[in-house]
């Protein structure tokens, strides 16, 4: 029998630093449960993925930042395509409680 898990429970502590653990990696595809409590990007730190990720905000809320300024917010359900080599970075999360992301990274076709 497969075993069955649920992304909401059993959340890690994430109120010293953001938690991410790999769900999936088969080298090509990368499934990520990602928990944030507060955390931002540093400031002028900018992610600048070779492959495109999805995420999706299970729980919680966050705002993303892209290079040219503008701001996404994303809400429980909110989902956002981020093409490979866009530079973003993680502008807010909700500081009150955690914050759960799941994060798909893939190659381009």
């Amino acid at each position: 029998m497969e075993k069955i898990d649920n992304l909401l429970q059993a959340l890690p502590d994430a109120t010293q630093g953001e938690v991410f653990e790999a769900l999936v990696d088969t080298g090509t595809v990368l499934i990520e449960r990602i928990v944030s409590h507060g955390q931002a990007s540093a400031p002028g730190f900018w992610y600048e993925h070779a492959r495109a990720e999805w995420v999706l905000v299970l729980q919680g809320a966050a705002r993303l930042q892209w290079d040219d300024g503008s701001l996404v917010s994303l809400a429980p359900g909110d989902h956002v395509l981020i093409p490979a080599g866009r530079r973003h970075r993680v502008d807010w999360t909700d500081p009150a409680s955690p914050t759960v992301w799941v994060a798909v990274h893939f190659s381009p076709a």
